[in-house]
């Protein structure tokens, strides 16, 4: 038990004051995440199409296409393939976007979020605090600051002219509040990638630890004394004692399940949704891509064309800034999904069907939540053979939205729903808001508790040896 005790003590010093800091930031995180530019915002700062001049030298390659995207750089349309950008009006390739046509890209941007205020500043970064996600294969960035009350900033990848980031004075706030403290997320740690894995995931797992030691101790101690009470301790240690009782399961499965988000060792790792869209979306091929632009659509008002083949078959989902989407075929003409053309695309992908049916309501794998919207309807695929695997199709593309087998079933309930408390029947609001902020309150209380009177014991026992020493 000494051992034990002294073990746990030490420990908390560190680690408590970690998941102290864990506990205070996962109230911030129940609102606000960490800043982001969605699908959405993205399609909405784009301009409309101008598909007038399209030259016909354009030579995406020789081998399969891993799908395209055509969508307007600044003033001109450009095709955009894994790794490599293509200006369309000329055929030549784009290495890089220049510093004025970054900043009139990401001015467009901040004009259509409602930013009010000039370009104050234009830099060339490697990488930042809000942007090194992905800064390893997407290279540097220009980082456009505008003169807005808000201290808006727009980021643009200087090899696509893509806007990759938007962050706002609130937005930048928040995070230092919540998303970063909670993911141990500072740049000068995160940049290095696979240490920064590495330090959260053995801090995780130490807080694990502590977590199942003081269980322990609090058990052995938590008895009935000669004056009525239940606990031999008073004050600090009192509410380290009773507070770490009451809560600890709490704490226990949310650092838990807060490690397992890391997929440490790949547990509960799945890749059923690209092994399924790999199966029902086939390759597409140059000569496809070039039949399609020469007969592109020129729709008034769209602003993308996304490839969506499925069976084989080079398919395209024309995009308006309204959020509507139109499938054409490989020659730009209306193709409407029907539940025939899926199933025969499933029957020929070589996964055994055990369904397909059109879902209205959300189920317990989609749905919406902290990860992003779930529209509705959607295609619900179900396959024969162990797991219960099931796939969730788009209605207008037939492309997974997700898919789910028995790792991802098991990561579902056991990560996301352990560490979010996302169970059916706390999700509505405010029921969830009432029931997480109050077990998170008592969590901190324990843990905070714990980390005070470990400092404490720390600052006496360096005291002593001080002593000693003179």
């Amino acid at each position: 038990m000494r051992t034990i005790l002294i073990v746990h003590r030490y420990l908390g010093v560190a680690v408590g004051l970690v998941m102290t800091l864990w506990c205070l930031s996962g109230f911030v995180m129940m609102y606000r995440g960490f800043p982001a530019v969605s699908a959405e915002q993205r399609l909405a700062g784009l301009k409309p199409l101008d598909l007038s001049h399209v030259a016909s030298s354009l030579d995406p390659g020789p081998g399969p296409v891993e799908g395209f995207r055509i969508e307007m750089l600044s003033d001109r349309p450009v095709l955009r393939l894994a790794g490599s950008t293509f200006d369309l009006g000329t055929g030549a390739r784009v290495d890089r976007v220049g510093s004025a046509e970054a900043t009139s890209i990401a001015a467009a941007f901040a004009v259509r979020r409602g930013v009010n205020g000039d370009r104050s500043r234009t830099e060339v970064i490697d990488q930042d605090q809000w942007t090194v996600e992905g800064a390893s294969s997407r290279g540097p960035v220009y980082r456009v600051s505008f003169s807005d009350p808000a201290r808006s900033v727009v980021y643009v990848a200087e090899r696509t002219g893509q806007v990759v980031q938007a962050t706002d004075r609130g937005s930048r706030l928040w995070a230092w509040l919540g998303a970063v403290p909670h993911w141990l997320y500072p740049h000068v740690l995160r940049r290095h990638g696979q240490l920064w894995a590495q330090v959260v995931i053995w801090t995780s797992l130490t807080g694990v630890f502590l977590t199942v030691t003081g269980a322990y101790v609090g058990i052995a101690r938590f008895r009935r004394t000669r004056d009525g009470r239940w606990s031999p301790y008073r004050g600090w240690r009192w509410l380290h004692h009773m507070f770490g009782l009451t809560f600890g399961l709490f704490t226990l499965t949310w650092v838990t399940s807060g490690l397992l988000t890391m997929n440490p060792w790949g547990l509960l790792e799945s890749s059923a949704s690209e092994t399924v869209q790999t199966a029902l979306a086939g390759t597409v091929q140059p000569a496809d891509v070039r039949a399609f632009l020469a007969s592109a659509p020129r729709a008034p008002g769209a602003v993308s064309l996304q490839a969506a083949p499925l069976g084989g078959r080079l398919f395209v989902i024309e995009r308006f800034r309204d959020g509507r989407a139109v499938r054409l075929d490989g020659l730009g003409r209306p193709a409407p999904l029907g539940r025939a053309e899926l199933e025969r695309v499933l029957a020929a992908s070589g996964q055994r069907g055990a369904g397909l049916r059109i879902m209205t309501q959300s189920d317990d794998y989609y749905y919406p939540n902290y990860d992003g919207p779930a529209p509705l309807p959607v295609w619900v695929a179900r396959f024969a053979g162990p797991g219960g695997r099931a796939a969730y199709l788009d209605p207008v593309s037939g492309q997974v939205r997700l898919a789910i087998d028995g790792e991802a079933k098991a990561s579902r309930w056991i990560r996301v729903g352990l560490h979010d408390l996302d169970f059916p029947g706390l999700r509505a609001r405010p029921v969830w808001d009432i029931v997480v902020i109050l077990l998170l309150a008592g969590v901190t209380v324990g843990v905070a508790a714990g980390a005070w009177l470990g400092l404490k014991r720390l600052a006496l026992d360096l005291g002593r040896l001080r002593l000693r020493r003179s």
